[in-house]
């Protein structure tokens, strides 16, 4: 689960991590209100408007802006809020803006010149340990350091029997070039940030930048945060920042109706039960010639109340061109999901205007393929994967 910049630096504040202090906005007036508010509490007298969507490159876009007055505050915030922001992470139509966060101004004059740095915390799947990834290169796409300049990103790997030692966060901190108050400053913002990242169930923690002020203290500008979805249970309150109109709609009605749905760029639908068989489906469509639409795990159960529901979500893309049914029947019987297509096709009508593949194995699947067969339906049946692979492309042909 995605959620917010001023959500994450919320939970980072909440395990000690020192952030850049803002306010969220939801219109012009409120902006403005904010920014008073934190000149009082904070002496800053310039602000940053930055828009709230989930996604990076918001400043590419012009969803991050400095306001020099309460009056650009003001023209700022009507500007960003409401805007379709198009960034390299979005879709292409881009996202609506909701809100803003305006933040304090944190480039002040001092003692010594401002430093930015990337800092990450994340799974290394390959050795499953958390891994803390940083970089002197903050304030820039690290896909882009990773390829120009990998010998500027370090990983620090953390032994779960132990979690993160202190000689791991100094490390980090002399890696990064610091020294003297900054390098103590930047040992407890690792400690604290790591914390944050094990207690709130994280799966990635992104701050970038991080930023060493001229005063030598050290703080996040920025927070990518994901929660594990699988720990939201034991998680209610960060469950609560979930903002559904910053998710695909599909895969949010999908989601309600307990089907595991995500939306992809091809013109295939697939429904599929269990996850491995739907990821060989997908190779099987990709084989085939074409690309999957979506991945849809329909689970143990598949009736005719369940096949229906996932042919109108599927059937929600207009990109779909033909629906590629793939069922093993273990738990299910192959016949019962038969007389589940059979049904809800007659159910549905008009509404399928696009050529249906099912292929069926396992318990009863020549009852199956005998139900489809004569159930008088524009139904194509397969027993092998490549019948079927070969039916999508005669279909689509």
């Amino acid at each position: 689960m995605n959620i917010h910049e001023y959500q994450g630096k919320e939970i980072l504040a909440s395990y000690g991590v020192r952030v850049q202090r803002g306010i969220v906005a939801n219109n012009a007036v409120e902006a403005v209100a904010a920014a008073k508010q934190l000149t009082a509490e904070t002496g800053t007298g310039w602000h940053v408007i930055k828009a709230q969507i989930h996604a990076g490159g918001r400043g590419k876009g012009g969803g991050v802006k400095l306001a020099k007055n309460l009056q650009q505050v003001e023209e700022l915030a009507e500007q960003i809020i409401g805007m379709q922001l198009i960034t390299p992470q979005t879709p292409p139509e881009g996202k609506k803006v909701n809100k803003v966060l305006v933040a304090e101004d944190v480039y002040y004059p001092g003692e010594s010149e401002t430093s930015e740095f990337y800092v990450s915390v994340l799974l290394n799947r390959g050795t499953g340990r958390n891994m803390i990834m940083y970089s002197t290169e903050g304030g820039m796409d690290i896909e882009e350091v990773a390829e120009h300049t990998p010998h500027l990103i370090f990983t620090e790997e953390i032994d779960p029997s132990v979690g993160l030692q202190g000689f791991q966060a100094r490390r980090i901190a002399f890696n990064l070039g610091l020294s003297g108050n900054a390098f103590k400053e930047m040992v407890k913002f690792i400690d604290a940030l790591y914390n944050a990242y094990i207690g709130s169930d994280a799966s990635m923690f992104e701050i970038n930048p991080v930023l060493k002020t001229s005063d030598n203290k050290i703080l996040a500008v920025d927070a990518k945060v994901n929660i594990d979805d699988n720990a939201l249970y034991r998680q209610p309150k960060y469950a609560e920042m979930r903002d559904i109109r910053e998710e695909n709609p599909i895969e949010v009605e999908a989601k309600e109706v307990g089907l595991n749905y995500v939306d992809l760029d091809g013109t295939v639908g697939c429904m599929v039960n269990g996850a491995g068989l739907a990821m060989a489906t997908m190779d099987l469509i990709k084989y085939a010639g074409f690309e999957p639409a979506n991945f849809l795990d329909v689970g143990g159960t598949a009736d005719a109340k369940r096949v229906e529901t996932a042919f109108r979500i599927i059937l929600k893309d207009p990109n779909v061109k033909a629906i590629l049914i793939n069922i093993f029947g273990g738990i299910v019987r192959c016949d019962r999901v038969a007389q589940g297509v059979v049904d809800a096709y007659k159910n549905m009508g008009d509404a399928i205007n696009v050529p249906i593949i099912v292929r069926l194995q396992g318990t009863n699947a020549e009852i199956a393929k005998e139900l489809i067969d004569n159930s008088g339906m524009p139904i194509l049946s397969a027993v092998q994967f490549q019948e079927a692979a070969d039916q999508v492309k005669a279909a689509l042909s």
